[in-house]
Parts: structure tokens; C-alpha cells; sequence
């Protein structure tokens, strides 16, 4: 009798609340609508998109609606891995405060290397939280390094100022493996989001004309949801904050600098990102493969944007998968 009172009063309040949901459920799809704000088409600005679909596409948040949370779990994940693994060794690629870079070292002695470049729309973004994937590259048996570097509004708009530092980071990390047992003809890099932007930049820097190295310094890419071709960019709400010109657009976009890229790359992407990342990826791995140069390109299905980026952490996911192969690992 106890519990049949007790369904009877669960049932009340079940019609109440799927009432008061029903009620509540157009501003609710409203909170969660995914793509630009209902709105009259304008004029195409980009291929067929108008000003608004565009800020939308470049714009994470108008498609992943967790994006904070995710955020945040990267951030609470890194934690948490350092909890049990350690803190990483800390070094200095140049002299401004934000130069820096976390190693987090495996055991195996002259180990390779995977260098780590963070996302956040060029805005910010902390090493300390992008050390996740750390502990399944050191079980794995490399060397995890995530590099802190300037942020858009600091360096005047400039991103080549934003590249520069990277660039330098990577070079140094090939010149002072032996600091933390790496193997310098073993070094890989990668990229997330505007990281994955800066990855591209990167894979196609001229090395010895800007820092004397080889080449072929670096044996693979994993460029994951970037960007590799300024001009929608530059034409996006993004310009707010970042000052283009077209030397930058010319400079920044790896596309225009395949005849530099030496190492194979694997472009990756998921089937939930905006519309103009999907793009971007597809065109970009479609030119490496134009090019002649070695390329492949993975779609995720049922991942959105930083979702992707935590992929990398896990050993099955896509992104973590993808770099265990570039670098022959198990």
C-alpha cells in the first residue's frame, strides 16, 4: 500500500513537471540550438555563407554548446593526471615570462618527442591545462610537451608574433632533447584548433634559413580542427581581434607553403564541428595530397570541436589513436 501511495504521488508530479516542460521547451531548443541565430539570409560573404553563418562557423560556441564545460574538465583532467604521474619539467624556449614549455618525460631512455600546441581562438589558453594526454604518451614511451606562448591581443593583433614563438619553442625542444632524454630525429608535432592553425604554420616553417636546422626536423604532424587558409578567417568576426593584412593572410596560411612541408601529416576532424573547421581540414588534406606529399585525413564521426581535442588523451579516441600511429607506437 506504501508503494503503490508512493507511485501514485511520483506519477502527480510526473505530469506536473512534463507539463511545466512542455511549456518551457521552446526556449529550452532555443538555449540549445546548434549553427548561426535564426535570421533573413544576406548576401554570401564567403562561398555561399552570409556574414552571420560565417561568424557562426568560426565562432566554436554557436556549435558546441558544452564548450566551457569541456573546457574546464581539460583543465580539472590535467590536474588530476599530474596527481598521479607528477609535475612536469619546466624550461624556458625565450625570454619573455610567457616562453615556456611543461615536459612531462617517460622512462624510456631517447625517447621521441610530441610537442603539443594548445587552441583557444588565438585569445589564451595555459599549458598546465593541456597536460591530459600526458600519461598515455609516457606509457606509451614518449615525451609529452605542451607549449605556453603569447596571446592574439598581447602581441597587437600580430599572429606571426604568436608563430614566431611557437616556431622558436619547436626549435628549441630539437636543440635540447638531450636535457630530458628525447630523441631529437624522433620529434612530432600537433595542434588544436588555432593550435592546429599554428600546427600547419609550423610544419611548413623554413628551418634553416630561421634557425639553421635541417629541413626535416620534425617527422610528423598531427594537425587536429584547424585552419590552414586565412582568407574566411580574415574575413569572420575573428578580425575583430586579430589585425589582418594581407601579407598575414599570406604568411599564416600553410596552404600557400606546401612546397616547405617535409613531414608526413595527418589531418583529423569531426562530423559535429562547424561547418567551415570540416571544410577546412577536408581542402587542406586534399592539397597536402596534390602536392604529392604525404597526407591523411581521419573524419570522427559524433565529435564536436573539443571533443576532439580530448580525444588526444585517450589511447582509442581518435586523436590519441592518430598520434600513437604517426609516431609507431603502441
Amino acid at each position: 500500500m506504501e508503494w503503490q501511495l508512493s507511485t501514485s504521488r511520483l506519477s502527480r508530479r510526473a505530469v506536473l513537471g512534463a507539463t511545466a516542460a512542455l511549456a518551457a521547451g521552446p526556449a529550452l531548443a532555443e538555449e540549445c540550438r546548434l549553427g548561426p541565430a535564426p535570421h533573413e539570409k544576406g548576401a554570401s560573404v564567403f562561398l555561399d555563407m552570409d556574414q552571420q553563418e560565417l561568424d557562426a562557423s568560426y565562432n566554436q560556441l554557436a556549435y558546441e554548446p558544452l564548450l566551457a564545460q569541456i573546457t574546464k574538465r581539460l583543465a580539472s583532467n590535467s590536474e588530476a593526471m599530474r596527481a598521479r604521474i607528477g609535475a612536469p619539467q619546466r624550461e624556458s624556449y625565450g625570454p619573455s615570462a610567457v616562453e615556456g614549455l611543461d615536459i612531462y618525460r617517460t622512462k624510456r631512455k631517447n625517447a621521441p618527442i610530441f610537442v603539443f600546441i594548445h587552441g583557444g581562438a588565438w585569445l589564451g589558453g595555459e599549458a598546465k591545462n593541456y597536460g591530459y594526454p600526458a600519461e598515455m604518451f609516457v606509457n606509451a614511451g614518449a615525451h609529452y610537451i605542451a607549449v605556453d606562448f603569447i596571446a592574439i591581443k598581447e602581441a597587437g593583433g600580430d599572429l606571426g608574433v604568436m608563430a614566431k614563438q611557437v616556431r622558436s619553442a619547436v626549435a628549441w625542444v630539437h636543440n635540447n632533447a638531450a636535457k630530458f632524454g628525447g630523441d631529437p630525429s624522433r620529434l612530432y608535432v600537433g595542434g588544436h584548433s588555432s593550435g592546429g592553425h599554428l600546427c600547419g604554420v609550423v610544419l611548413v616553417t623554413d628551418w634553416q634559413t630561421e634557425f639553421g636546422l635541417a629541413p626535416d626536423i620534425i617527422k610528423g604532424g598531427l594537425c587536429m580542427s584547424g585552419m590552414y587558409e586565412m582568407k574566411p578567417v580574415a574575413l569572420s568576426a575573428r578580425r575583430n581581434y586579430v589585425k589582418f593584412t594581407d601579407a598575414m593572410e599570406e604568411s599564416m596560411s600553410a596552404m600557400r607553403h606546401l612546397d616547405r612541408l617535409h613531414a608526413p601529416i595527418t589531418v583529423t576532424y569531426g562530423t559535429f564541428e562547424t561547418p567551415d573547421f570540416q571544410r577546412q581540414s577536408r581542402e587542406f588534406a586534399a592539397a597536402v595530397k596534390a602536392a604529392g606529399k604525404p597526407v591523411q585525413l581521419i573524419e570522427a564521426p559524433n565529435y564536436a570541436h573539443l571533443e576532439m581535442c580530448e580525444s588526444l588523451g585517450n589511447p582509442y579516441g581518435a586523436n590519441g589513436r592518430a598520434a600513437l600511429a604517426m609516431m609507431k607506437l603502441e
